[in-house]
């Protein structure tokens, strides 16, 4: 992953690009900001899993900045937000669509056994170490939750 993105960066370096150049410092940064914080507890330099985790958390941010300047009446800076999103969203796996998180989530209830609220925790284990970057964990946990209930 931090080849991808470095060889972007020098692709939208060369085309100029400054809105990819600007979004592509940011999510390096973000790399680093991560590797020095784990460092400094010893632990091991951020894996592909901890950049996919770092990415999606990213475009979060960005949409809930996004909603807010709609909300100010800045829509230019959430056009700019969104820009943002679609650059940063090139890196991540293909989103699971509605019924695939729903299958998903049945899928890992069932194999963790679960059966009520208790049990919301392991199943959000599974479908995190699954399905990293691909699905919105915010609204699986609202599906495992009326599963469980």
């Amino acid at each position: 992953m931090r080849e991808t993105i470095a060889q972007a960066l020098k692709d939208a370096l060369k085309a100029q690009d400054k809105l990819r150049i600007s979004t592509l410092r940011l999510v390096n940064a973000a790399i680093q900001d991560r590797d020095i914080s784990n460092r400094g507890v010893g632990k091991d330099p951020v894996s592909d899993e901890d950049i996919l985790q770092i990415l999606a958390k990213m475009v979060k941010q960005r949409e809930e900045s996004a909603k807010a300047f709609e909300d100010g009446k800045r829509p230019e800076l959430a056009e700019k937000e969104r820009a943002e999103i679609e650059v940063i969203r090139g890196f991540l796996p293909k989103q699971m669509d509605e019924a695939a998180v729903k299958q998903a989530v049945a899928d890992a209830i069932a194999e963790t056994g679960a059966e009520g609220l208790r049990d919301m925790g392991r199943v959000m284990a599974v479908l995190k170490e699954r399905f990293t970057g691909q699905m919105d964990f915010g609204k699986a946990g609202a599906l495992v939750k009326a599963s469980l209930q």
